[in-house]
Parts: C-alpha cells; structure tokens; sequence
C-alpha cells in the first residue's frame, strides 16, 4: 500500500469548530446572504485607539523590523508581569512569561512543553475546542470530566477524583469558562486547588477572561488562591478578548523558569518572535486603563441579559445565565427529535449538530453545536456581537424554534 499523503498525527487533529462556523457564516455573508453569526467569541469592538497608535507608531522604527527575543519583547514581559500582578495577585519575574503567537500558542506550548507520551490531562467539559486537540499532539490523553447545566457547568471535586488515575499528570482549569461562561467561586477554586496540589498534579489554567465577570462576581487566580501548588502551576493569557484584539495574535504564559525555558526553545524552531509591531501594541494594551474594557464590558452585560431572555422564551430550551467571558451554553435537549417543517419536507434532528445546521440552513444564523464541546445536546452563542445583530438572530431563532412540533 501506498504511504499515507498525510501524517496519522495530523490527520487526527479535528478542524477548529468555531473557527469553521466563523468562516461559513462569513463565507455567506460575503455571497450577500443576511447571517447572523453567534459562532466566533470576538468581540465586536474596534481595538482601542491608544493600543492602535502605539503599533503605528512602533511600524516606523527600524528596530521592530528586525528579529527581536524568540520569548519576547523584554519590556513587554515585564510589563505582563507587572500586570499579573496588579490583575491576580501572583508574583512572576520577567524570566517567567514567554509571549506567544495568540493564546493558542500559549496553550499548545504549554502541553507540548509538559506532557509525554501517556500521561492524562483532566479536562473538565465542556471545553474550548483547542484544548483536547493540544494534548493529544503532545502525545497526552485528555480525560473528559462533564459537568452540566445542573450544576452551572462546573466541575466537583468528587468528580476530579473520580477521574484520576496513576497516569494523570495535569488539571486543566478555565474560569471563566470557555464554552460555558460559568465562572468558579473563591472558595471553589481554593478547594479545586488545594486537591490538585494534595495529588501532586500540575495546574494549567487560562485566564483569559479574567476581566469578563458579571453580577458583582469576582475572578480568582487559581495560582494565587492556592499557594500550596508551588511551582507546579501555568498560566495561560493573552490581549485578544480583554482589549478586543483578536487579530493582533498576542498571547502569553507564565510558569516557573525552567518549563518557559523549555517552551521558549520549542518557540524558537516553531515560529520564533511574535511580530514586534503587535508586541508593542500588546505593551500599550497590558501598560494602560482598563477604561476601554470596562466600556465594553458594560455593553457585554446588555447583551448576556438579552440573550439569556431571549433564548428561555423558547420552548424546549433551557439557557442558564453565564457570569462570565461572552458566551451562553444552551442546553437543546428538549428540542431533539422534534418535527420542524422545511421547504424539503419535515426534519427531526437527533443530534445539536443536526440542529445547528438546520437553524442555519433555514433561518441563516450561525451557532456551534455541543459536539465541538463535549456531548451533544448543547448550542454555544456569542453575544460578542452588535445589539441590533443580537436581537435579530434572536428573533430568527424564536420563530424557527418555536414551531418545533
């Protein structure tokens, strides 16, 4: 037999759901058909204007056009750990933070850098997408912990320890979450962290929501919550979602000196130094007010109440309220196997990704299905997007849910 054209590693990589929904929404959209799209989480928000002028002003010194540090900017890494510091509580020397090519990088980094061959990472589901597709490059098994809408899509210590076995290496930790928008109360993250730190397991946390909480609710670093992890804790971050840059492609971790060494070397053969004009842009961002983030974070509140409202009118839809990140997590069980009539007839999906599909072919309005997350069952919808958007998709999704028989 002929060798296969492409390698069993990457052929097993699935493709990233939400950035497929993003690009077939814009796809029709560019063919003048009137999607909406609550796929991508990225805001809707230009990039502050400061953060702009500073990359254009960094765009005409000849020394941005030139190679700069594999791990960084020197400035820009003490300035995000300046900012750790002054955002979470932990304390991280320079030497600590490698930037990285978005938060992506960070995160396959981070697995490639920390796992072998074997070892189980806890996942708790649902997840963002990414998350298992990294650490099954890195040779790593994730382990899938389901917590549902019953309990906020929140994880329990009893099921951590259901999940561990003498193979587990890593806790994966998001909160805010990433489908889900759930976000962990101090008191959960203390206890999550003090029995990830009683297991000797390392902590990977992504922290990249950590200015997106609502209704008064704190974030809590898991790294500074519980002191007791020692050097055994990885923070994930980056600028796209706080300061609406998503495009820029500006991420980071943080961890103990000798695990961003290591990852800074796998940088170095991978891609080398982030581009040094969204460094510097990414240096104002970190360095500045979070008055632009927390305008935007009011429009944000608007449109997670509207959401929420506008989704719980339906019936057969049971959509949770988020307190955190610009995403909600509906639970569609009840409209499975249902009848909705289509101009090709009468169709009954049995699966989200069934549904999703149908609401886009019949309302043009884009969601993601729960199979990107984790079990079927779920729709995730980013209310990262204008107010007059919102309310039409919404509208489209009432009138076509709403007829399920």
């Amino acid at each position: 037999m002929p060798a296969a054209r492409v390698s069993q590693r990457i052929s097993a990589i699935a493709e990233s759901a939400t950035l497929a929904v993003d690009a077939k929404a814009k796809a029709l959209k560019a063919a003048g058909r009137p999607v909406i799209g609550f796929g991508a989480g990225e805001p809707d928000f230009p990039t502050p204007g400061y953060i702009v002028q500073a990359a254009i002003e960094a765009a005409s010194q000849p020394k941005y056009h030139r190679y700069s540090p594999a791990g960084g900017l020197p400035e820009l890494k003490q300035a995000i750990a300046d900012k750790t510091l002054r955002d979470s509580g932990y304390k991280a020397e320079a030497s600590q933070v490698l930037v990285t090519n978005g938060g992506k990088q960070a995160v396959y980094n981070t697995f490639a850098t920390l796992v072998d061959p074997g070892d189980e990472v806890i996942v708790p589901t649902p997840f963002w997408t990414t998350y298992p597709e990294a650490i099954r490059l890195a040779g790593g098994v994730p382990v899938e912990v389901f917590a549902g809408p019953e309990q906020d899509y929140l994880v329990t210590v009893e099921q951590l320890e259901a999940a561990l076995t003498e193979r587990t290496k890593i806790l994966l930790f998001v909160s805010p979450s990433n489908p889900t928008g759930s976000v962990y109360s101090p008191e959960q993250v203390r206890e999550i962290g003090l029995w990830a730190a009683s297991k000797g397991l390392w902590v990977v946390t992504d922290e990249i929501y950590e200015h997106l909480t609502y209704d008064g609710v704190p974030f809590t670093s898991i790294a500074t919550a519980v002191p007791e992890l020692g050097d055994k804790v990885v923070i994930l971050n980056g600028v796209a979602k706080t300061y609406a840059m998503t495009g820029w492609r500006v991420g980071w971790m943080i961890g103990p000196a000798d695990v961003i060494k290591a990852a800074t070397n796998l940088q170095s053969h991978a891609t080398s130094n982030v581009s040094n004009i969204p460094q510097v842009a990414a240096l104002a961002a970190v360095s500045g007010p979070l008055t632009a983030v927390d305008e935007m974070k009011v429009a944000f509140d608007r449109r997670r109440k509207a959401i929420v409202a506008g989704l719980n009118a339906i019936d057969g839809v049971e959509c949770p309220t988020p307190k955190g990140a610009f995403y909600v997590y509906a639970d569609v069980r009840g409209l499975l196997g249902k009848e909705f009539e289509t101009a090709n007839g009468t169709v009954r999906p049995q699966t989200s990704a069934e549904l999703a599909a149908l609401i886009l072919d019949e309302v043009e309005v884009a969601v993601v299905p729960g199979e990107a997350f984790g079990p079927s069952g779920y729709l995730r919808l980013s209310y990262a997007l204008g107010d007059d958007d919102l309310a039409t998709g919404v509208a489209r999704l009432q009138g076509f849910l709403g007829k399920a028989k």
